[in-house]
């Protein structure tokens, strides 16, 4: 028996039963198992572990004072493999790191995920915030959350949602400039920015058909998709808010939809996370989670 340790484990088993043909039903193996291990052992060791006699088998002083040390060495080792209690108490242990634009994680990914996080103690959540689309394997991130068309080969990702855009205004706006009635008129209005931070540039707002209007003299830029939000509340200007945002504030009447004709298709939100194998547990859990949450 090549393996040290499997031989170690077989002499332990037979210095606690009362012979060999014990030993062997206790292993689930032959007798023949539990013997050839023994004189291994006995072989490497230069020493008899065992008193052999017609009656049964007895340790030797030597196989007594090692079996006292072996079992110490094969309760250790077992211990770092015991797959039953390793995994009830530790297979969700460590940090998961996701990152997520604002709109998601400042509230929804945390209020989705408290309930998991006290479930599994030692699970930690390393949420970054930011409207740009992390690479996930440079940043050593374990699960994005975007909204848009995820088009790398190295992610998987599940659709969970659509999210809707709106150009929304507060009542006390309307009450100035009036309704536009197209998107020439529109940009004449006042209206709000959200600065995209890879350029540095307000992006564009979006309507149907792929059209794209750029933000050329906002009357209030931010790189913050909340405080743009307020600005358009406190009546600044005619903003294009995501639906998590949005939908309440339209559902209260705090902020009036115009030119819903003109509306983009909504885009998908996706979950996703890099083809890294093996997925370790942890990752997996907040992974589904997030897909369930998000839906």
């Amino acid at each position: 028996m090549s393996n040290r340790l499997e031989a170690l484990r077989v002499f332990c088993t037979a210095a606690d039963a009362a012979n060999f043909r014990e030993a062997a039903v206790r292993l689930s193996v032959s007798p023949q198992v539990v013997t050839r291990a023994v004189r291994e052992l006995e072989e490497e060791l230069g020493e008899p572990l065992f008193h052999r006699s017609t009656r049964g088998v007895q340790l030797t002083d030597f196989g007594r004072q090692l079996a006292e040390r072996a079992r110490t060495a094969v309760v250790g080792v077992d211990a770092l493999f015991h797959r039953t209690d390793r995994r009830a108490l530790s297979q969700h242990a460590g940090t998961v790191r996701v990152t997520a634009p604002n709109v998601f994680g400042r509230r929804l990914i945390p209020q989705a995920l408290a309930p998991v996080l006290a479930a599994h103690p030692g699970l930690v959540l390393d949420l970054r915030l930011s409207e740009q689309h992390a690479d996930v394997v440079d940043q050593q991130i374990d699960i994005g959350v975007r909204a848009g068309p995820i088009r790398d080969a190295r992610f998987v990702a599940r659709t969970v949602a659509k999210m809707r855009l709106y150009v929304v205004a507060a009542p006390s706006l309307i009450a100035r400039t009036g309704v536009p009635k197209n998107l020439d008129a529109l940009a004449s209005l006042p209206l709000t920015a959200l600065i995209d931070q890879s350029s540095g540039r307000p992006w564009s707002w979006f309507f149907s058909k792929g059209r794209q209007m750029p933000v050329v003299s906002p009357a209030f830029v931010t790189n913050d998709v909340d405080a743009e939000c307020a600005a358009v509340l406190a009546g600044i200007g005619f903003g294009q808010l995501v639906g998590p945002l949005a939908e309440p504030l339209l559902q209260s009447g705090a902020l009036v939809p115009v030119l819903e004709a003109e509306a983009p298709e909504p885009w998908p939100i996706h979950v996703y996370r890099s083809q890294r194998a093996p997925v370790p547990a942890r990752v997996r859990l907040v992974y589904d989670e997030l897909v369930r949450a998000l839906r």
